[in-house]
């Protein structure tokens, strides 16, 4: 997308005088970058696209019937589709850092959305988190850096403040990432710090598209990561009123309780993906280009009065201790490896990214940086099952989506959840009851004891920090 006409109330000397300051502004924040290097020329690049709160079950690969993705939907007919995909965190934050540096929220002590909910007379007081990103650690864009690739975050960021932005964090580009969690709107003015307001009609997600794709074409010669967090599908919501009522009717036809301004919301992140192959496609670097479409946690449920989406067949959402609240869809296209319309059972989690990038692009991660992910490398290219491990949750918080502090492991086919308040236990065999409506906590003593001594030694590993009791309870 271009520059766009500005309206016909603007004189045209105040036209050309905003166009010119807008016009330096991208050419700014482009960044083209310098030649590349003789060893990163054959590398790929990578297009890491994170929506903010998009439900397991909002688009069409994954049973949804309602909202039309057609191009995240090509996606993984083109690709691999992970069906046991989780996020780090049951909200954004925290999987924000986790898929920047590969670790565990808890080993990083960033554990609830910055800067959380406090409720002052709740039985237990939260611990002293950290509420940055640390400039200190490595992370993704460093690595990427080090191969002599491009990179750019354009989108949400929310990791902290101006000192811990994504030009201070090995980002050679910064559009629109600031220490909020959500536009003040997605029409002009987004009150979005570090994006200039374009038109009235210009909607939010079509803009960093655009901006994305800008940086694309600037850095078509040398390899490039981007790295695309939209603030979609995130509350304000909203949509392109045309798009609203096509839902609305869709509702009244198909005679069912749908949210048809998030539907048009969740349909301008499918028109991103297509935007973005397209322009992969017209600068002939779809061939050499890992793409990567994943969300931050799961669906937010809403309110009764103002339900927004719902994550059939997972429990509950975003701000919960249950699968609803940390499932995720999550599609990789690596062309030349993944293998067209797969899928894989292969559990996953977050800081799985930045080990799977680093093997698959060639740069290293620091000895004394530990890892907390996997490579999926051997997933994407079928090459060999990924060792059997479980995975992790850990959430000291209180949420107003209804989650109280607790931790959660996943192993095989079973999950528990140890709630800190009154010490509660709720154990699921996923395989029977992938709703998690049973505990069978009390039926399976040897396995409950087993996963939270497991649960335990794994808190003491990465340092985990635990509630306290709050002496002001009521």
């Amino acid at each position: 997308m271009g520059l766009r006409p500005l309206p016909g109330r603007i004189n045209s000397w105040s036209r050309i005088v905003r166009n010119l300051v807008f016009g330096l502004w991208v050419v700014a924040c482009c960044g083209v970058a310098g030649p590349a290097s003789a060893e990163s020329v054959d590398r790929p690049n990578v297009v890491l696209i994170l929506v903010d709160d998009l439900g397991v079950s909002d688009v069409g690969c994954q049973g949804n019937t309602f909202i039309e993705t057609p191009h995240i939907d090509k996606l993984a007919k083109d690709g691999t589709r992970f069906t046991n995909s989780y996020s780090a965190c049951t909200v954004c934050s925290p999987t924000r850092a986790s898929l920047l540096t590969g670790q565990y929220p808890a080993r990083l002590h960033i554990t609830d959305w910055i800067a959380g909910h406090v409720d002052p007379k709740a039985k237990l007081k939260v611990p002293d988190w950290t509420m940055h990103l640390s400039t200190k650690l490595f992370n993704i864009a460093k690595g990427f850096k080090s191969a002599g690739y491009a990179t750019a975050s354009i989108g949400k960021w929310h990791l902290g403040g101006p000192e811990y932005y994504p030009e201070e964090q090995g980002f050679d580009v910064n559009i629109g990432g600031n220490d909020r969690g959500q536009p003040g709107r997605y029409f002009p003015p987004y009150k979005v710090e570090g994006l200039p307001d374009g038109p009235p009609d210009e909607f939010l997600t079509d803009r960093l598209t655009a901006e994305a794709n800008r940086w694309i074409e600037a850095n078509k010669d040398r390899p490039f990561f981007l790295y695309l967090p939209h603030y979609a599908v995130h509350t304000p919501l909203a949509g392109k009123s045309e798009v609203i009522d096509k839902y609305k009717r869709k509702v009244a036809r198909m005679g069912i309780q749908a949210n048809a301004t998030y539907a048009a919301l969740v349909e301008s992140v499918d028109d991103s993906v297509g935007a973005i192959r397209a322009k992969l496609d017209e600068l002939g670097l779809s061939d050499r280009t890992i793409l990567i479409f994943t969300s931050d946690n799961g669906g937010l449920i809403g309110r009764p009065n103002n339900p927004i989406t719902t994550n059939p067949p997972y429990r509950a959402g975003k701000g919960s201790a249950y699968e609803g609240g940390v499932r995720v869809p999550l599609i990789v296209l690596w062309p030349g490896e993944t293998k067209p319309g797969s899928t894989t059972d292969a559990q996953t989690i977050t800081p799985d990214f930045l080990p799977t990038l680093a093997e698959a692009c060639g740069f290293q991660i620091p000895q004394d940086h530990p890892i907390d992910g996997v490579s999926l490398v051997p997933a994407l290219k079928r090459s060999g099952n990924l060792k059997p491990r479980p995975l992790y949750w850990h959430y000291p918080h209180y949420h107003p989506g209804g989650a109280t502090p607790y931790s959660a492991v996943r192993d095989g086919d079973w999950r528990l959840v140890e709630f800190f308040e009154d010490g509660r236990v709720e154990l699921f065999n996923l395989a029977e009851d992938v709703g998690e409506t049973k505990n069978v906590a009390a039926a399976h003593p040897d396995i409950t004891n087993r996963l939270l001594k497991q649960l335990a030694a794994w808190r003491k590993e990465v340092g985990a920090q635990l509630p306290s009791p709050n002496p002001d309870a009521e």
